[in-house]
């Protein structure tokens, strides 16, 4: 194994963008929005999103060519890990899946038909798994055959985020035994081949996708080595999001504890007063900035271009384990309190367990991460 870069690089543009969408999700996503949201139907603020939209931000790592600002995935992370921990339901994690995979794969006439609609507000998805249930994006029951000019896709998809919204659909199928994606657009998936899924986070919208029988203009397919180096990006981002939105999770779970502890009293003094809660927040606090350490490591990597799959892996793993712990504390120490739907620490824990599992548990990475660290034999 080549030796993994331990540069860590934030720029002052970076330092800038994270003031900015720190400030922007404070103000836009309060508890209250994000509870608002909950109970609504699509999760969904067409708004804040047009907001959003017209700040640059979905176009950040889109070249400038086709309407975007010609960053980085970096740029990106910042704003996601305010995101994250403000609780904020947006398909900007879906959407910036969607022009990854098209940047590493698609044709140079798929890139100048989708981005610039994407820049300009549109929102897209990817759709991946399947019942199985298999974190290995390459293993795929769903498949495409081609007839004449047009694809005619089978298969269903499982916890494809924003579906509902989405005005594009990036869809991964097996094409004559190999992987290979479809771009199938909203007015082409009719509305009953849509189930809404119930899932642990209540902030986020999922759905299972049926496509027996959808066809896309061949065309639309991105197929061969540009297939696999789009599922790879998909992969890459997924992890890197995953991990700054857990970041910003941590975050907020921390405050919402640390402003109980400093307001509940019990025997006379704040609870946040005893030493064994004290340690406890400090070590949430060390797991947050542990996380962070990898989410920038990691980001920088990848900015650079340069290989990240470790630094990707070992972020997903320290994010998804320091959150789950911050959030399962964050409930424990608001007391009975903590277990009712009435706290908001149960919203962080809910939103830790569902990073937890996406694009692949502990569990899954360590395996990996011991194939690309130890030496074989």
């Amino acid at each position: 194994m080549a030796q993994l870069s331990n540069t860590i690089t934030f720029t002052d543009e970076q330092a800038m963008l994270l003031d900015i969408a720190t400030s922007f999700f404070r103000e836009k996503s309060s508890i209250t929005t994000v509870r608002r949201q909950i109970a609504s139907e699509s999760g969904f603020d067409r708004e804040l999103w047009g907001e959003i939209a017209e700040l640059g931000w979905l176009g950040i790592a889109v070249p400038e060519r086709f309407g975007g600002s010609g960053l980085s995935l970096a740029d990106v992370t910042v704003i996601i890990e305010p995101m994250g921990r403000h609780l904020a339901g947006t398909p900007l994690i879906s959407t910036q899946l969607f022009i990854q995979a098209l940047l590493a794969g698609g044709s140079e006439q798929q890139q100048r038909e989708m981005l610039p609609k994407i820049c300009n507000g549109a929102v897209g998805t990817v759709a991946l798994f399947e019942g199985d249930g298999d974190w290995n994006l390459e293993h795929l029951e769903s498949q495409a055959v081609i007839a004449v000019d047009a694809a005619r896709l089978s298969g269903a998809k499982t916890l494809v985020c924003d579906a509902a919204v989405a005005d594009f659909v990036l869809v991964s199928v097996a094409l004559d035994g190999a992987p290979a994606l479809a771009i199938v657009k909203a007015a082409d998936l009719p509305r009953e081949r849509r189930t809404r899924e119930t899932v642990i986070d209540e902030t986020r919208r999922a759905w299972r996708l049926e496509f027996d029988g959808v066809s896309v203009p061949a065309s639309s397919l991105i197929t061969g080595d540009k297939a696999r180096a789009a599922l790879r990006a998909i992969s890459d981002a997924a992890l890197l999001f995953a991990a700054a939105e857990a970041a910003g999770g941590i975050a907020g779970a921390l405050e919402t504890t640390v402003e109980y502890l400093n307001t509940r009293s019990a025997f006379g003094r704040k609870i946040g007063s005893y030493q064994s809660l004290k340690h406890t927040c400090a070590e949430i606090l060390v797991g947050l900035e542990r996380t962070r350490s990898h989410v920038y490591h990691a980001a920088s990597l990848l900015a650079a271009g340069e290989d990240a799959e470790v630094a990707l892996r070992m972020a997903k793993v320290e994010a998804g384990d320091s959150f789950v712990y911050a959030g399962d504390r964050a409930v424990q120490f608001h007391g009975g309190f903590g277990f009712t739907y009435d706290c908001d620490a149960q919203l962080y824990l809910r939103r830790a367990l569902w990073l937890q599992y996406a694009f692949g548990d502990a569990t899954h990475h360590r395996r990996r991460l011991a194939e690309l660290l130890l030496p074989a034999g």
